[in-house]
């Protein structure tokens, strides 16, 4: 059904128990930190098993439950930084290939292992993320490429492992993009009037504040 290539998942990354020191931060450790794991994963209706996420506020819950990040991606940002960039260190759960996440459309379903997961958001670069890679201006040098990578909610439970494909079974036909959200969120705020016919597929804590928008922009003069 996919007409952007077969998808496989080449790792499965979760944080484990060692998370990252954050000396300053409050939360004062992150989960970001994510390493390949062996075999079968367990795939939960809060996530990964062993995964693990800190900051409930802006991590975890429904709609944010995994993420994936496409080693085609990841290939660009290795060449830009001229560093090695292996599973995990986008804090990614899923490293894909074959699959071009920026042009996911929000509430598309994908069967990985006996997992049903549903597209819902593209990731937000944060301060942590930058202070994880210490590379200067990170979320600036982020936002402006693009290529955010993908939040995915777990419709059904089950358990995935790298050599999985990725089985697209189905796809809205609204239009909205990973990456017209993402730009809509970011450097194209005038646009978060395109995002309404796809707002019951975000996460669940951005859909007032994404409906706010949706609604401001829509709204007639007076």
């Amino acid at each position: 059904m996919s007409d952007r290539g077969p998808g496989l998942v080449t790792a499965v990354c979760v944080s484990g128990a060692d998370l990252l020191p954050l000396p300053d931060r409050r939360p004062n450790r992150s989960g970001i930190d994510k390493h390949p794991v062996e075999g079968r994963v367990a795939v939960g209706e809060l996530g990964l098993d062993g995964d693990v996420q800190v900051n409930r506020k802006y991590h975890g819950g429904d709609g944010q439950q995994v993420y994936a990040y496409a080693q085609e991606d990841a290939d660009w940002w290795a060449v830009e930084l001229g560093r090695e960039l292996p599973p995990g260190r986008f804090g990614e759960n899923l490293r894909t290939c074959g699959l071009d996440l920026t042009s996911a459309v929000l509430g598309e379903r994908w069967r990985v292992g006996t997992a049903l997961l549903e597209v819902t958001a593209p990731r937000i670069p944060c301060a942590n993320f930058a202070r994880f890679w210490d590379v200067p201006q990170l979320v600036k040098r982020f936002t402006a490429h693009g290529a955010p990578g993908a939040y995915l909610r777990v419709l059904e439970t089950g358990e995935l492992g790298a050599g999985d494909g990725i089985e697209l079974v189905h796809r809205p036909d609204h239009g909205v993009t990973i990456d017209l959200t993402f730009r809509a969120w970011t450097t194209q705020k005038h646009r978060a009037a395109e995002l309404a016919p796809a707002l019951a597929f975000l996460p669940e804590r951005n859909r007032a504040k994404a409906a706010a928008r949706v609604a401001a922009r829509t709204a007639p003069a007076v």
